[in-house]
C-alpha cells in the first residue's frame, strides 16, 4: 500500500513537470488577428468620424496647427506614453519568483520539509541552501544579462513626423519617437510608415492603409478625409479613421491622433496577447531537447522507484531517491544557459552594429545559409548622385532637370535616395524659387504598380501642369508626344527605339534611368487621379550613379566562405543590374525577372530560385515568393532590406535584417536591425550567431551524453546494491555542483572549423551523440563500483561507497566537458575560456576536499583512503582518452 501510495505521489509530480515543460505556440508578434475577437462598437470613433476636419479638431480639444510643446508636455503626464501592452519589464522581485516557482524547486523544498519532519533538520539546512544557491545563481546571470540586452534593443526607435508649436510658435513637421505621442497631436503619414495611434484623418491623398493586423484581411483599404454620414457596424470600416498597428502601402495623409496606447483598439487586443509568439526554429529545438530528456525520465525514475523500493523495502527512502535522480537528470540550468548565450551574443554583436531586436533570431542568424538583399545600399554606397539630364536625344537639357525639380519639391509622399539626390540641386531653388513662382494643385502618389508619380502645380502664369517621374516603360506607355528644345511632336516607333538605345546605354554603365513627361491640365480641374496621367509630353531623362562599394567584394567573399551564400533581389532592371554585380566581383550568368516567375509551379520555382543568384524588376510579393521557394529547399533565408517593399519578404524569412534609417514598416518587421548598412557588419553578426549556437550545444550535449549514461549506472548499482547508491541529499549536491561549473560556459571559446558554416538544430545528431558517448562514463561508474566494492570492501560501509562515487562522478562529469565542447584534442589544440577553467578547477577542488570537511560529514561523507586517489586519477585520464577518440570517431561519421 506504501508502494502504491509513494508511486502515485511520484507520477503527480512529474504531471506537474510535463505541464511545467510545456510550450504554447502563439503569434510571433502577438497579432492573433482581431477577426478573432469581438469588434467593438465605438461610439466617440464613430462620432469624430462625422465631423468635419476643422470640428473634429476642436472635438479633440486640439487645431490643425497642432499642439504645443507645453500642453503635449502635460497631456503626456496625463494619458501616459503611447505604449501598447507589452511582456512588462519585471521587478527585481519578480524575477526572483519566477526563478524559484518552478516544479524542480517544489521539489527540493519538499525534500527540504521531509528531511527536516524525519528529524534531520542538517539535511532540511542543506537542502535549503541549495533552492537558495541555484536560484541566486540563475538570478545574477540572467538578470545582468537582460539587462545589457533591454539597453541595446532600446537603441531602435520608431518615429513620427509630428506638427508641434513650442512656445504657441508655428514650426514646421519634425520626428518624435511614437511613445512620445497625444491625443490631439498632428502627425503625418506616408508610404511605409506605422500608423502610430488611433487617428482621424484631416487630409488624405490615395492613401491605402494596411489593416491586415488587426482584421486579417490582407487587401489594403483606402482611407478618405471626409466627413462620412454612413453608420458602421465595424469601427474599421469608417473611411476616415485609420488604426494603431496598421501601416501605409501608398499614398499620404494627415491625422489628428484621438487616442494612443492601452486605450486603441491595438492596445486593448495587445494587453490580451502580450509577450506571446510562435515558437521559432530555435525554440522547436530547445523543446525537442527538453522533451527527449523528459521522456527518458519518465521512464528512468519510475524503474528506479521500484528496483530500490522491492530491493531495499525502504519505500519512503527510495521515493526521495528516484526524486533526486529526477532533478539529477533534468537540464534544469538551459534556461539560464540559453539565455546568457544569447544575451551576451546581443552585447558582443552590438559592438560590431548590430542590435539584436529579437534573442532567439541569433540563432537563426549563425544558421543562415542564403541572405537575400537589394542590391542599393548593399552592394552600392547607397549615395546616389544625379550626373546627366538628357533630352530624348540624348542631349543635355535644363528643362529636364528643371521638370524633375519641381516634381520631386512638391511630392508630399515618401522622398526616396533619387529625390534627395534630384533635391541636392540648390542652385535650381534659388533659380526657380517653386515656392515662390508655383503652387501645388495636387497630387498622385508613387504605387509600386505604376512606379511613378505625378504632381500638379500651377504657375505664375495661371497655367496647371502635371508634371509626371518615374520608370521609363511606365512613363513611356502613357506619352503621346515628346519635346526636345524646339522640336516637338507625336512620338514614333522610332523615338521609342532611340529611346529603348539611349537607356540601355546608360543602363549599361551602371546608371539607372528616369524618364520625365507633363501635360497642361485645364485650370478649372483641381482633384486628379490615375486617369489623368495620359496623353503626355515626353522631356527626357534623368540618370543616377550609384557607385558600387569598395567593400562589397571582400564582404560577399568573406560570406561565400561562411557557408553563406548572397542572392541580389532588387525592382531594378537587369542592366543596371548586371553591372553593379559585375563590379563587385559577383559572377551572373542569368538574370531571372519577375515576369518569368510568376507563372512558375513551387517546385519548378524552387528549383530556379536555388539556381539563380540574381532576381531583377521584382514587386514585393515576387520577393517573398522567392524566399519561400528557398525554404521549400530547406534554406535557412535572411532578408536585407529598408524600404517598404520589403516588407513582405522580412516577415516571410527566417531572419529579417533592417537598418535603423529604413522606413517604419521595415524595422517592425526586422528581427535584426543593422547600425551600418554593411555585408562586412553583417558576416560578423553571421559567425557570433554561431559563436552562440555552439556553446548552448555544449551544454545540450553534455547534459544529454551524462544523463543517458548516469541512467546506466544508477539502474546497475540499485539492482546490485544492498543499499542505495548514493543518497538523495548526495545526488543533489552534486548536481548543484556539476551545474554550477557549467554556469560559464556561454563565455566558452569555439573552434574556427565550426564557424566556418552554417549550423543547425539537429536532434537526431544530439541524439546519436548521447547513445555513442554516454555509455562511456557508466564503463567508467562500474569501474568505480567495482573498485570500492573489491579495492575498499565498501559492502558493508555505504558512506565510503557512495564519498567514492560521488567524487568519481562530479570529476567526470566536470572534467568531460573540455573533452567535447571542441572537436581538436582539449588541452594542446583547444584552449576554454579562462572562466570556465576557473570554475572546473573550483569544483574539481570542492568535490576532492569535500569529504574532509564538516559539510561533507553533513551530506554522508567519509574520508576517502589514499589509495583511491591514483586510482581515480587514471580512470579520468582513460575515459578522457576513450571519450576523445569516440568522439573523433563519431565527428568523421556524423559531423558535429
Amino acid at each position: 500500500m506504501l508502494a502504491l501510495l509513494a508511486l502515485a505521489a511520484l507520477l503527480g509530480l512529474f504531471t506537474i513537470l510535463l505541464i511545467n515543460f510545456r510550450t504554447k505556440p502563439v503569434d510571433k508578434s502577438g497579432r492573433s488577428g482581431a477577426d478573432q475577437h469581438a469588434r467593438p462598437r465605438d461610439g466617440y470613433l464613430a462620432e469624430v468620424s462625422r465631423l468635419q476636419p476643422s470640428d473634429a479638431c476642436a472635438r479633440a480639444e486640439s487645431s490643425p496647427e497642432g499642439l504645443s510643446q507645453t500642453e503635449a508636455d502635460a497631456r503626456l503626464t496625463k494619458f501616459g506614453p503611447n505604449l501598447i501592452a507589452r511582456e512588462a519589464k519585471a521587478t527585481v522581485l519578480q524575477e526572483l519568483w519566477s526563478r524559484a516557482r518552478n516544479p524542480l524547486n517544489a521539489l527540493l523544498i519538499s525534500l527540504a520539509t521531509v528531511s527536516y519532519f524525519s528529524g534531520d533538520v542538517r539535511a532540511a539546512v542543506v537542502i535549503a541552501s541549495m533552492v537558495v544557491l541555484a536560484i541566486g545563481t540563475a538570478f545574477i546571470q540572467e538578470h545582468r544579462s537582460n539587462e545589457a540586452a533591454a539597453k541595446l534593443r532600446a537603441m531602435v526607435h520608431t518615429t513620427a513626423s509630428v506638427r508641434r508649436t513650442p512656445n504657441d510658435t508655428n514650426v514646421p513637421f519634425a520626428e518624435i519617437p511614437i511613445e512620445r505621442l497625444v491625443p490631439g497631436d498632428i502627425v503625418r503619414l506616408s508610404a511605409g510608415d506605422i500608423i502610430p495611434a488611433e487617428l482621424r484623418l484631416l487630409e488624405a491623398k490615395d492613401l491605402f492603409i494596411n489593416q491586415s493586423t488587426l482584421t486579417g484581411e490582407a487587401m489594403p483599404a483606402e482611407k478618405y478625409a471626409q466627413a462620412t454620414d454612413h453608420d458602421c457596424e465595424d469601427p474599421f470600416d469608417l473611411p476616415n479613421i485609420c488604426f494603431m498597428g496598421a501601416n501605409v502601402v501608398s499614398g499620404f495623409g494627415m491625422g489628428l491622433i484621438l487616442r494612443t496606447g492601452p486605450k486603441t483598439f491595438f492596445g486593448q487586443l495587445a494587453h490580451q496577447i502580450a509577450g506571446r509568439r510562435v515558437p521559432t526554429a530555435f525554440d522547436q529545438g530547445i523543446n525537442k531537447f527538453t522533451w527527449l530528456m523528459i521522456r527518458f525520465i519518465l521512464v528512468m525514475v519510475p524503474t528506479v522507484f521500484l528496483i530500490n523500493g522491492l530491493t531495499k523495502h525502504d519505500w519512503l527512502e527510495a521515493l526521495l531517491f528516484a526524486v533526486a535522480v529526477a532533478v539529477g537528470l533534468t537540464p534544469e540550468m538551459l534556461p539560464m544557459i540559453v539565455t546568457v548565450n544569447l544575451a551576451k551574443g546581443a552585447i558582443a554583436m552590438s559592438g560590431k552594429k548590430v542590435i539584436v531586436k529579437r534573442l532567439n533570431a541569433i540563432q537563426n542568424f549563425g544558421a543562415m545559409d542564403v541572405l537575400c538583399t537589394d542590391k542599393t545600399g548593399t552592394l552600392t554606397q547607397d549615395r546616389i548622385i544625379l550626373k546627366r539630364c538628357l533630352d530624348i536625344y540624348g542631349e543635355d537639357s535644363d528643362r529636364v532637370l528643371e521638370y524633375a525639380y519641381l516634381n520631386s519639391h512638391f511630392q508630399s509622399g515618401l522622398k526616396n535616395l533619387l529625390d534627395v539626390a534630384v533635391l541636392e540641386h540648390h542652385e535650381l531653388a534659388a533659380a526657380i524659387r517653386p515656392d515662390h513662382h508655383f503652387k501645388k494643385i495636387d497630387e498622385i502618389p508613387f504605387d509600386f504598380n505604376r512606379r511613378r508619380m505625378s504632381v500638379l502645380v500651377q504657375g505664375d502664369d495661371g497655367k496647371h501642369l502635371l508634371i509626371c517621374k518615374g520608370a521609363v516603360e511606365e512613363v513611356f506607355s502613357i506619352s503621346k508626344r515628346y519635346e526636345a528644345g524646339t522640336d516637338c511632336g507625336l512620338l514614333d516607333t522610332s523615338h521609342f527605339d532611340a529611346a529603348k538605345r539611349e537607356t540601355a546605354e546608360l543602363n549599361a554603365d551602371g546608371f539607372r534611368v528616369i524618364a520625365v513627361a507633363y501635360k497642361e491640365m485645364p485650370p478649372e480641374q483641381t482633384v486628379y487621379a490615375v486617369a489623368d496621367e495620359s496623353n503626355l509630353t515626353l522631356l527626357g531623362y534623368i540618370a543616377f550613379l550609384d557607385p558600387p562599394k569598395e567593400s562589397a567584394a571582400q564582404a560577399i567573399s568573406d560570406l561565400a566562405k561562411a557557408g553563406v551564400s548572397v542572392k541580389i533581389l532588387t525592382g531594378d532592371n537587369e542592366t543596371v543590374t548586371r553591372k553593379i554585380c559585375k563590379d563587385v566581383g559577383l559572377k551572373v550568368d542569368r538574370i531571372v525577372l519577375g515576369s518569368e516567375i510568376e507563372h512558375l509551379s513551387d517546385d519548378a520555382l524552387s528549383d530556379l530560385a536555388t539556381a539563380t543568384i540574381v532576381f531583377a524588376k521584382l514587386s514585393p510579393p515576387q520577393k517573398a515568393k522567392v524566399i519561400e521557394a528557398l525554404h521549400r529547399k530547406g534554406h535557412v533565408v535572411g532578408y536585407l532590406g529598408d524600404g517598404i517593399n520589403d516588407g513582405p519578404a522580412l516577415k516571410v524569412a527566417d531572419v529579417g535584417i533592417s537598418v535603423d534609417t529604413a522606413v517604419d514598416i521595415a524595422k517592425e518587421s526586422a528581427d535584426i536591425i543593422l547600425l551600418e548598412k554593411n555585408l562586412l557588419v553583417l558576416d560578423e553578426g553571421v559567425i557570433e550567431g554561431r559563436r552562440v549556437f555552439a556553446n548552448i550545444t555544449k551544454y545540450i550535449k553534455m547534459g544529454a551524453s551524462s544523463n543517458f549514461g548516469n541512467m546506466f549506472s544508477v539502474l546497475g548499482a540499485s539492482i546490485f546494491l544492498p543499499f542505495l547508491p548514493m543518497a538523495p541529499i548526495q545526488v543533489l549536491s552534486n548536481n548543484l555542483l556539476y551545474d554550477f561549473s557549467q554556469t560559464t560556459i556561454p563565455t566558452d571559446n569555439v573552434d574556427e572549423e565550426y564557424l566556418a558554416s552554417p549550423r543547425k538544430w539537429d536532434i537526431s545528431n544530439i541524439f546519436k551523440f548521447m547513445i555513442f558517448i554516454g555509455p562511456i562514463s557508466s564503463i567508467f561508474d562500474y569501474a568505480t563500483y567495482g573498485m570500492m566494492l573489491f579495492v575498499f570492501n565498501a559492502w558493508t560501509s555505504p558512506s565510503l561507497f557512495q564519498t567514492g562515487w560521488f567524487v568519481e562522478s562530479l570529476l567526470t562529469q566536470t572534467l568531460i566537458i573540455h573533452i567535447i565542447r571542441t572537436a581538436r584534442i582539449p588541452f594542446l589544440q583547444s584552449h576554454a575560456s579562462p572562466a570556465l577553467i576557473a570554475t572546473t578547477i573550483i569544483i574539481c577542488a570542492i568535490g576532492i576536499a569535500l569529504p574532509y570537511t564538516w559539510v561533507g560529514s553533513v551530506l554522508g561523507f567519509t574520508p576517502l583512503p589514499s589509495l583511491y586517489w591514483p586510482l581515480v586519477g587514471a580512470m579520468l585520464l582513460t575515459y578522457a582518452v576513450l571519450t576523445h577518440f569516440v568522439k573523433v570517431w563519431f565527428i568523421r561519421s556524423w559531423g558535429l
